[in-house]
């Protein structure tokens, strides 16, 4: 491989890319103008559809065992299950809280409710004095939640509210001084976020899926004006000519990222921001570009028409936009998971709305799974590459 004829691909692209109006436009403009139309759409205006929860519930009532305060507890994580929206999960002990942290940061639950110690000796203090509050045991709900999800935050406190006044008073409920409050969440209490700050991390990888397009296109138009067949008749290598094409396709969705990240803090995103965040971002939207370019190849090499290649494109783009970035709401699901721009998106969220440390080891298993999808569609774009480009 010699490093003159990479350059000269290189080159070739970036000056395609630059001189090519609806190339621009994809790489440059559609992040740009995609950035501030969810800026100003979701800085005033959201909206949100009604889903499923999984929220873990911790019994530390423990004083009571035994006694007719158990039961304080029991119907008190009865009404939160009779919430539709809620899942109500009851297999962490005590013991177990570090476990269910680990969950919470991981995006496997939305919310940690913990039942604290005199919670029945507590309500049952209110009943045999409800005028003297002197003789109230006072306890406070712990209650954690998760920084990444936008809906959850604003939904689960009044959910608590509502399920601890019904267990006190019964379904009749008016607002009366209660023994019990619920606890600041312990993960929304430093920030509180935007709409706005809940969609950016699915943009950075909503913008790179569309290199998709833009790579099957510009191979189909290179095979239909003969110029692959003019540079295989020059002695470039195909090692030569994926190398340039990489290269350049991988500094565009870093540009890409660049512009993302530029115009969501005009529009007023301020996630907290370290060199470790911005360098694990950055990364894990390049990773991520390699799937990109490994399906545009396939596509591109397939394809026999630009309208063939649209088509083609759009079969894999749509799956990642709706199931992998910010448009799915809701807890991951199994096709969520199937998804390479999930991982991005989840990385993000990790790092820039639940504040994990960008080198534990929650964020390298999503981008070790995103790079093992990666490399397997990188190199099954290129095995695709060799053997359709030359015909």
């Amino acid at each position: 491989m010699k490093i003159q004829r990479v350059k000269a691909i290189l080159n070739k692209e970036i000056t395609r890319m630059v001189k090519d109006p609806a190339t621009l436009f994809l790489i440059v403009l559609f992040p740009l103008l995609l950035t501030l139309a969810f800026g100003f759409s979701f800085g005033a205006i959201g909206s949100s559809g009604e889903t499923t929860y999984h929220i873990a519930v911790i019994n530390q009532d423990t004083n009571s065992v035994g006694s007719q305060s158990t039961d304080w507890s029991v119907h008190f994580i009865g009404n939160l299950s009779t919430h539709e929206i809620l899942e109500v999960d009851l297999s962490y002990s005590p013991n177990d809280i570090e476990d269910a942290e680990a969950a919470l940061l991981q995006g496997e639950l939305s919310a940690i409710v913990i039942i604290p110690q005199d919670f029945g000796l507590s309500i049952d203090s209110y009943w045999d004095s409800p005028l003297d509050s002197s003789q109230w045991i006072n306890v406070s709900l712990s209650l954690q939640l998760d920084q990444g999800s936008m809906i959850i935050n604003n939904l689960l406190p009044p959910v608590i509210q509502q399920a601890l006044a019904e267990t006190i008073y019964g379904p009749e409920v008016s607002t009366i001084q209660s023994p019990i409050t619920v606890g600041s969440p312990d993960f929304v209490e430093v920030k509180k976020y935007t709409q706005f700050d809940y969609f950016v991390p699915g943009l950075f990888a909503f913008a790179t899926i569309f290199l998709i397009m833009t790579i099957s296109l510009n191979i189909t138009m290179e095979k239909k004006l003969g110029l692959l067949k003019r540079i295989y008749l020059t002695p470039t290598r195909s090692s030569e000519i994926m190398m340039g094409l990489t290269l350049s396709n991988v500094i565009t969705a870093t540009v890409q990222t660049a512009i993302v990240f530029i115009m969501a803090f005009i529009m007023g995103y301020s996630p907290v921001i370290t060199f470790g965040n911005i360098l694990v971002a950055f990364l894990a939207t390049i990773v991520f570009s390699l799937t990109c370019i490994g399906l545009g190849l396939i596509v591109g090499v397939i394809s026999k028409n630009e309208g063939m290649s649209t088509g083609l494109s759009f079969v894999f783009i749509m799956p990642m936009m709706f199931l992998g970035t910010f448009v799915t709401l809701g807890e991951p699901t199994l096709l969520n998971k199937l998804m390479p721009s999930h991982y991005v998106t989840e990385t993000l969220k990790a790092l820039f709305l639940r504040q994990v440390s960008p080198w534990s080891g929650i964020i390298w298993t999503n981008i070790g799974i995103l790079a093992a999808i990666s490399a397997c569609v990188f190199v099954l774009g290129i095995l695709a590459f060799n053997k359709f480009s030359k015909k």
